[in-house]
């Protein structure tokens, strides 16, 4: 990386910081690369950008703003070679799947900004007309986190810009890099102020969420961050998304075909070695389909080839920092400590430098381990006996999780059926993982506040306002 200077982007223009920080590659668990330390005059300046870029970029119609974001993602794809194998050693994915997080970051850029709110005529009776109308919030304090750098910012961006917005955006300090280099591409096709980025520690985050100059957060992360986040925002009554952790279930119907649906299951549990919110968490299979179910996950993950995400046989990479790796292998040991469980697959790091860990498959978990009571946010995935499918439903709902779920089954209508009972605010019939432009995502109960995508996500970003008209 020594080729490459990373820079934070304030008001259209390149800036480094007095302080820096290392930037860990998780293959190698060492340093590869300097990332500037933004201070709070930075922060500072860049909210004054984006307050004064706010005025004219507001102003602009929904079609102008199009343009611009649509430029912007362009300019994101047409460097994809370049900021793929950045994206790759910061946050260790395989390179592959780092190069599809930016051209699909690029492409949902697009996709967003195809819906459009307009103003909706509420009552008109004669004696008055009543008009709901939109209007933008002003400066966005985006935090984006380490899992998905660049398509959860483009998430924020395309529909905070989009709606009139303008925005500061922190990556997570885990995984900078990218991100930066994406404010670069922001400063050739975006008015300057309109999107800054800037990188930095917690200090950084917790600046940005009190500042009384930005108008709302949107952040994603974990439960405990999110808390103190809505906690600081709460002193200028902030809008506030929070899009936060899961612990998803799959249930298993009695006539699911288990050699058919296994990869995809298993594709949805170990992912990105697992480091994704909507990840499958654990899985609850009746008992003629349970032992056939597990053998097949565990095939697969004995198969499954671990390494350096550079290498070109790589199919799923280290966890991503040391923290998580810790957490991680400490669920797996005290998972060991249970007498009846059975480790069917992994069950251990790798002995190499770096935060690998190979996918470990549990079976007879039961519900009050650890392993299914938290998320893992990595490649370890619980599998459940169930006998009666409403029981099922109720231990799945028994968490102070609610993010994501699915049913696996050949009857979609009782799938669908099911799907309505689970406390989650997603629900998948044969499927887990993903979102579409049009779909509002986020979270039950400790899952979240608000909604991301969709009409919602892009209503999350304006404020309604009621004009009532006397007609006589």
């Amino acid at each position: 990386m020594s080729e490459l200077t990373f820079t934070h982007t304030i008001d259209g223009k390149a800036e480094t910081s007095k302080a820096s920080f290392d930037v860990i590659n998780p293959a190698t668990a060492q340093p590869f690369a300097k990332c500037p330390d933004a201070s709070r005059e930075q922060l500072d300046r860049a909210v004054a950008a984006a307050r004064t870029a706010f005025g004219p970029w507001k102003r602009k119609s929904f079609a102008e703003r199009r343009r611009a974001i649509t430029d912007f993602a362009h300019g994101l794809a047409a460097r994809i070679d370049e900021i793929g194998p950045v994206l790759t050693q910061e946050q260790g994915k395989p390179l592959g799947q780092a190069k599809w997080e930016i051209g699909g970051a690029a492409h949902e850029l697009e996709a967003m900004c195809n819906m459009e709110l307009k103003p909706e005529v509420l009552r008109n009776d004669g004696k008055h007309r009543i008009e709901l109308i939109y209007h933008p919030l002003g400066v966005v304090g985006a935090i984006a986190p380490w899992n998905f750098p660049i398509i959860l910012a483009a998430h924020k961006i395309a529909h905070g810009l989009y709606a009139g917005n303008t925005m500061v955006l922190k990556p997570s300090p885990y995984t900078p890099l990218a991100t930066l280099l994406m404010g670069e591409v922001a400063r050739d096709t975006l008015p300057p102020g309109v999107l800054n980025t800037l990188a930095g520690g917690n200090d950084l985050g917790a600046w940005i969420t009190e500042h009384p100059g930005i108008d709302r957060i949107s952040f994603t992360g974990s439960v405990p961050t999110g808390k103190r986040v809505m906690a600081s925002a709460a002193g200028t009554l902030k809008r506030v998304t929070l899009e936060l952790g899961g612990n998803d279930p799959a249930i298993i119907l009695e006539d699911a075909d288990i050699e058919a649906i296994t990869p995809s299951l298993f594709r949805g549990a170990f992912l990105n070695a697992g480091q994704i919110c909507m990840a499958v968490k654990r899985i609850y299979a009746p008992e003629k389909l349970y032992e056939p179910l597990v053998e097949g996950l565990s095939k697969l993950a004995r198969t499954h080839r671990v390494g350096d995400g550079m290498e070109p046989d790589t199919e799923m990479g280290p966890l991503q920092n040391r923290m998580q790796f810790d957490k991680v292998m400490d669920l797996i040991e005290d998972t060991k400590r249970h007498k009846n469980v059975r480790i069917t697959a992994g069950g251990h790091s790798l002995n190499r430098p770096g935060y690998f860990i190979a996918p470990t498959v549990v079976a007879d978990a039961d519900d009050d381990m650890r392993l299914v009571r938290e998320e893992q946010f990595g490649p370890v995935l619980p599998v459940l006996r169930y006998t009666d499918v409403d029981d099922a439903v109720r231990r799945a709902n028994d968490s102070p999780f609610g993010l994501c779920a699915s049913v696996w089954t050949k009857d979609f209508e009782r799938g669908a059926e099911i799907a309505r009972q689970i406390e989650a605010g997603t629900v998948w019939i044969n499927h887990h993982v993903g979102s579409e432009a049009d779909m509002p995502f986020g979270g039950f109960k400790q899952s979240g506040l608000g909604r991301e995508l969709g009409m919602l996500g892009l209503a999350s970003y304006m404020e309604p306002q009621v004009v009532k008209v006397p007609l006589a």
